[in-house]
């Protein structure tokens, strides 16, 4: 099923990573810091590393900014997915997104139906791409952000994966902008 290709050279992505929270510090931040530790391990870089509160407007400014940067391939954000009055991260990637990859968010919550049942349904968990950055948004248990990178994540940022993977499509996700121009 995951298959590697070892004659492919490995090229590492820029991530920037995202807590959304109202209470977290960068030294409190668990989730936040397990996401980075498994994005380095994996050969990619940690571009950026930020939280943000539960504001949509300040988590979509904060991803406008990162879509913008042209070191910044890939945001991940974990926090803000549930259902409660604060849990407002996928309205602000919808205020950003260009397109949306609906198959992350069925694929986290089959994954994650398997380890925590019906609980699953309450993850709002979301994938998308806006100005040729990839975007996912993640629960902010630490748990859901090791499902998410270990068991989707990692594999669909190698460009040795195969059939296929992400980074493979990063040289085309403007070209609708190029057809325009």
């Amino acid at each position: 099923m995951t298959r590697i290709d070892e004659t492919r050279p490995f090229l590492p992505v820029n991530i920037a990573v995202l807590t959304v929270s109202d209470t977290r510090t960068l030294d409190t931040d668990t989730s936040g810091a397990t996401l980075a530790a498994r994005i380095v391990a994996a050969g990619h870089v940690v571009a950026e590393r930020a939280i943000e509160k539960d504001e949509s407007v300040l988590i979509a400014a904060r991803l406008r900014a990162w879509i913008a940067a042209p070191g910044i391939d890939v945001v991940i954000t974990t926090g803000g997915t549930g259902i409660t009055g604060r849990d407002v991260t996928p309205e602000a990637f919808d205020q950003v997104l260009e397109k949306t990859i609906e198959g992350f968010g069925e694929l986290f919550r089959m994954l994650s139906y398997a380890k925590i049942g019906t609980s699953t349904m309450q993850s709002r968990a979301i994938g998308g791409v806006a100005g040729g950055t990839y975007l996912f948004a993640l629960p902010g248990s630490t748990g859901a952000v090791k499902d998410a990178w270990d068991d989707i994540l990692v594999w669909q940022l190698d460009n040795r994966h195969r059939p296929c993977n992400l980074v493979e499509l990063m040289p085309r996700l403007q070209e609708h902008l190029k057809a325009a121009g």
